[in-house]
């Protein structure tokens, strides 16, 4: 289910773990509503179902920020190989805090890419899916 499923902020994943958690609500309101009718077993199925095939789309979108944090520090340090023909006397000092930015950001993405990382962790395995 939707799990802190970030896609372009970590922000962005509390609000999808607050849209994981309307199915949980969702569950307990049918399951306190004491239905006594044969279809009460094709509800429990088709929620079942429902909230594997959120499981795993969620673990999806996880993998699939975290490469793309990878690709994104991968470019990153393109530019960081600039830091090998610096000296500490460059005139324009500018270029200091250029790199110093990029450095923030391999640090945010990286953080972005371990959250991913963690909340996949933490789905459930589901086999037989990629």
């Amino acid at each position: 289910m939707r799990q802190n499923v970030p896609l372009s902020s970590i922000d962005d994943g509390s609000r999808r773990f607050a849209d994981m958690a309307v199915v949980g609500r969702l569950a307990n309101l049918i399951k306190d509503a004491r239905l006594d009718c044969e279809c009460r077993s094709r509800l429990d199925e088709t929620l079942a179902r429902f909230t594997a095939l959120e499981v795993r789309r969620a673990a999806r979108e996880h993998l699939a920020n975290a490469r793309s944090q990878r690709e994104r520090i991968e470019a990153i340090l393109f530019f960081l190989q600039d830091l090998d023909e610096m000296g500490a006397a460059e005139r324009d000092r500018s270029v200091y805090m250029d790199l110093a930015l990029l450095f923030d950001d391999i640090a945010s993405t990286a953080k972005e890419g371990a959250f991913s990382m963690r909340q996949l962790s933490l789905s459930p395995v589901q086999t037989g899916h990629r």
